[in-house]
């Protein structure tokens, strides 16, 4: 045979070259992503002015580069159809959704009135609460300069949980105040994250550990996301991640694999806690002439706890110089944990998880912990002195966030996570959890909430969401009565940091504890997903007196879509998108830091506005001005800011202090605290928007205790002090609380609520069934029921997306395969969903990765027909619906007393203590119940089967 001809290389034309990055735009401009709450940095590209991409920002720090298709989707926001165009004012009845477009001038007038009415009678009558807007520190500021104690925002009903029960008890918290050690540690615990928490740098973290080799356990009970990739899925029931937790300190106790050295030097575990039963000091502290607390020095008995050189005894009896009987608060948590009804075979049923794994899962903590020291050659020096060659750590890292979170016993959930990490030295060290810069702060952090005293023209003096520390804190009048219309800081939820807003417009409709006038709320679909039982919000928003009046008389709503609660309001101040404004994450709020420095960004606009719409800032700017609040008008009564930009530029809430932390000074020389920069807004534009804050790698780790990163934090203006913060165990806050119950103090709950501030105000971490279910019929409700947010989608913000709806345009109720064949159900069946407060219809999905005692779905998918855009035969309409339907925001009634379903410490509702059982529907159909479509609003846009964002002629 002849041979085959040799292959000709292929040669390109002398003068090509590949693309490998082709443009597809002629503009670049950086911003920060809002499709969700993880704030990352990213990259538009535009072209002939309209935006054609969306990319990760590689040189941002929280996502460095990763995007998830919620921030690639973010073109389908910016031309959703659902965008609303102008100023609107209610001409029919309140939800009928009958607008007028009116003018801005007009719009504002009106607003005014209203507002001004108030402020010169009552400003309690106004109820300012807003979503997740991300600029609390102006809207709290604004509330409070208006004077109005009545303002919250949405970490009530999504984590406050999870903030109270870490700034009380380690001076951060999980999520956005710290993070685990991704790059060292060796065992992670991770417990009730679903899959859009976080999402992008929580992706990038499991796949390291994923590639060290670390293993990964996650609990949950639904296996989706993080779960489905861990190395070890634990299928917890719902509502008992606390008493699992305390299983594992059980066994680290008794198996005594705990850091004494670390308890004894960094935690309140040393401190002297007075033994009087019946007295007004039990329970408090031991403290000296001076108020420094006490611990038990083995050669100089009660000594100062913070001293240098102290050799404290753990565990005893021991008489104080003035003869009281005082213990150690390690004798009291190791007393109360090592009891039987913390050891694994006494939870395991409860937990739904086996007692051998709860043995085998602490045992595994414990062998990484101590077997496996993590030791880095890096100094540091401590607040005593004292300086440490290497930087010791125990590579076992917690991470949680709002599974366990929102439950009834989400707060004193979330601590017992923090007593586990206390108790293993797990805190702030290589290998473990870490504090993201600016945290850790003072415990608590800062002072009392402010809203005692509201009176006319006045503002009131200081943060209306902030950190009582007792009774004598509590905004109550000397009745006991709330003075909030949501009830935070009562003794109905005496440690409420973020507000109650779940709980506002039902206390409001019942005049309790007094009637308001105006609502007033921004980015809150209140009549929709975020109602813990939309029909019962609906109901109180459309009911009228006899006089023919509304119960709330005034509704104004801003947002930048036609959402669910459009139609309830009377007046509507439309917002812009995210790509349109300026935005300020800022360090008073919610920063972006991390454990190597602390961070903060802006959003600017890359794109002009098409439509007659505002920043929401700037119209509460400008709102500030009319109504002459002093922060924001001149000593002639002319507005002191022109816009928002203005505002973050030159607003100081102290000396120095501003909304952005970066480039400060005439020259954008100083960090954290330095006179107004007239350009600082451009340097953090040159620097991708962002700025970021590099701590050197002595102040990497014990950041609570490491004196070199103290003195730099105060230098910032974070802490007031460059003290130890001391980590507290035993919560002198909560005793203090239940010491007032306990008939001690002038300030004392009303007699109904003694028994649940004493029982609940627990100084150590307690568990508790969820209140919802406690003297409920739990044979007759089996099945606990749960919802997860999608990756895909962040509450109602995708619902407009023409992108996102192709991947979750409709839910199911997903249930255990076993669970199901013993209910004779299949896969797609049509089911009924009852709980104690009502019942829902829809469909059935049976999968393998759930606790067969749970069922769930994605929540926000169900949409009401006319909002967002969407057609009446849209599938989010027919075959998606919300778990909230059956969900109540109240307890049953207690004795004539009506009290929230929510946490009893810290108010968070516990939308996850819901209890059902399911049933097979006679006939297929919609789901249900099926709201009538909402009425078009003036000049809706035409809509259209396909949106295009590539050329001029998208709808």
């Amino acid at each position: 045979m002849p041979e085959a001809p040799t292959p000709t290389r292929l040669q390109p034309p002398a003068d090509s070259r590949v693309e490998y990055s082709v443009p597809v735009g002629d503009t670049m401009k950086t911003t920060t992503c809002y499709m969700c709450a993880c704030r990352c940095g990213i990259r538009v590209h535009l072209k002939d002015g309209r935006i054609r991409y969306i990319e990760g920002n590689p040189d941002h720090p929280v996502n460095k580069g990763v995007i998830c298709g919620k921030g690639s989707a973010g073109i389908m926001t910016q031309y959703a159809p659902a965008r609303l165009s102008s100023p609107l004012l209610r001409v029919g009845e309140r939800g009928s959704g009958e607008f007028k477009e009116i003018s801005w001038p007009e719009a504002m007038e009106i607003a005014t009135g209203w507002l001004r009415n108030i402020r010169e009678t009552d400003p309690r009558k106004l109820a300012f609460f807003t979503g997740r807007d991300q600029s609390q520190s102006l809207t709290g500021f604004w509330a409070a300069q208006f004077g109005t104690p009545n303002f919250a925002a949405h970490g009530g009903f999504c984590s406050v949980n999870m903030a109270a029960g870490g700034l009380y008890s380690i001076g951060g918290s999980f999520w956005e105040f710290g993070e685990p050690d991704w790059d060292r540690a060796r065992y992670v615990l991770m417990f009730g994250v679903a899959e859009d928490h976080d999402s992008n740098p929580i992706k990038l973290g499991v796949s390291r550990i994923k590639e060290r080799g670390a293993k990964f356990v996650s609990v949950n009970p639904v296996r989706t996301g993080y779960s489905a990739v861990a190395d070890e899925w634990v299928g917890i029931r719902p509502g008992t991640d606390g008493l699992f937790a305390l299983a594992l300190a059980h066994e680290l106790l008794r198996t005594d694999k705990i850091d004494l050295e670390f308890l004894g030097r960094y935690t309140n575990a040393a401190w002297l806690v007075v033994r009087n039963p019946g007295g007004a000091d039990d329970g408090l502290f031991a403290r000296d002439e001076n108020g420094a607390p006490l611990a038990w020095d083995r050669m100089r008995g009660a000594t100062d706890a913070k001293s240098a050189g102290l050799s404290p005894v753990m565990v005893g009896d021991y008489t104080l110089p003035d003869g009281r009987q005082a213990r150690p608060v390690f004798h009291l948590l190791a007393e109360r944990y090592l009891a039987p009804e913390y050891a694994p075979d006494a939870v395991a049923e409860r937990c739904g998880i086996p007692a051998a794994t709860i043995r085998r899962i602490a045992a595994e903590i414990a062998e990484v912990a101590f077997g496996q020291p993590l030791v880095l050659d890096q100094p540091w020096t401590d607040v005593w002195g004292n300086r440490h060659a290497q930087t010791i750590g125990r590579p076992v890292a917690f991470h949680a966030m709002r599974g366990i979170s929102a439950h009834s016993n989400g707060f004193h959930s979330c601590r017992a996570l923090h007593l586990l990490q206390m108790l293993l030295g797990a805190v702030d060290t290589p290998g473990s959890w870490r504090y993201k810069s600016p945290f850790p702060r003072p415990i608590p952090p800062g002072p009392p909430p402010a809203g005692k005293g509201a009176k006319p023209n006045t503002p009131l003096v200081g943060n209306l969401l902030s950190f009582p520390q007792g009774p004598d804190d509590l905004l109550v009048d000397d009745a006991g009565n709330p003075l909030r219309i949501d009830k935070a800081f009562s003794w109905e939820a005496p440690m409420a940091l973020h507000g109650m807003m779940h709980t506002v417009i039902g206390n409001a409709g019942a005049g309790d504890p007094y009637p308001i006038d105006t609502l007033f709320m921004f980015m809150a679909n209140m009549a929709w997903n975020s109602a813990m039982n939309p029909g019962e919000v609906i109901r109180i928003l459309t009911e009228k007196r006899p006089d023919g009046e509304h119960v709330i008389p005034h509704v104004i709503y801003s947002d930048a879509y036609y959402s669910e609660t459009v139609p309830y309001a009377d007046l509507i101040l439309p917002d812009t998108t995210y790509l349109e404004r300026w935005d300020c994450i800022s360090v008073l709020d919610r920063p972006i830091g991390s454990a190597h420095g602390a961070g903060d960004s802006i959003r600017q606009p890359v794109i002009a506005p098409d439509r007659d719409v505002r920043p929401f800032q700037e119209v509460l700017i400008e709102l500030g001005a009319r109504l002459g609040l002093p922060a924001f008008v001149r000593e002639d009564g002319s507005p002191k800011f022109k816009d928002y930009p203005d505002y973050i530029v030159n607003h100081q809430r102290a000396p120095g202090v501003g909304p952005l932390a970066g480039f400060r000074g005439t020259d954008g020389s100083k960090k954290g605290v330095g006179e107004p920069n007239p350009d600082q807004l451009q340097r953090y534009i040159d620097n991708g928007c962002f700025w970021r804050d590099h701590l050197p790698p002595e102040q990497h780790w014990y950041k609570h205790a490491n004196q070199a990163y103290l003195d730099n934090s105060k230098a910032m203006g974070f802490i007031p002090k460059a003290e130890q913060i001391v980590m507290q165990i035993w919560s002198e806050p909560l005793q203090k609380f239940r010491l007032a119950a306990e008939g001690h103090g002038e300030r004392q709950p009303p007699d109904r609520l003694r028994e649940r501030i004493r029982t609940y105000c627990d100084p150590l971490p307690i568990w508790y069934p969820a209140l919802e279910q406690q003297g409920a019929d739990l044979a007759r409700f089996d099945l606990s029921a749960v919802t997860q947010r999608p990756m895909a989608m962040y509450h109602a913000w995708g619902s407009m997306n023409a992108w996102l709806r192709q991947i979750h345009g409709s839910n199911k109720l997903y249930m255990a395969r076993s669970r199901a064949e013993a209910l004779g159900l299949v896969h797609d069946d049509w089911i009924w969903v009852e709980s104690r407060s009502g019942r829902l219809k829809c469909q059935l999905a049976v999968m393998e990765g759930v606790n067969a005692d749970t069922v769930w779905t994605w929540n926000a998918i169900g949409k009401r027909g006319g909002a967002w855009g969407l057609t009446e035969d849209s599938p989010e309409m027919l075959r998606g619906f919300l778990l909230n339907h059956v969900i109540s925001e109240w307890l049953p009634a207690q004795e004539g007393f009506r009290s929230a379903n929510a946490d009893p410490v810290t108010g968070q509702a516990a939308w996850y203590d819901l209890r059902v059982r399911v049933t097979k529907a006679d006939s297929p159909g919609v789901t249900e119940p099926h709201y009538a479509p909402l009425h078009e609003r003036p000049n809706q846009p035409k809509r259209v089967d396909i949106l295009r964002y590539s050329t001029k002629s998208e709808a």
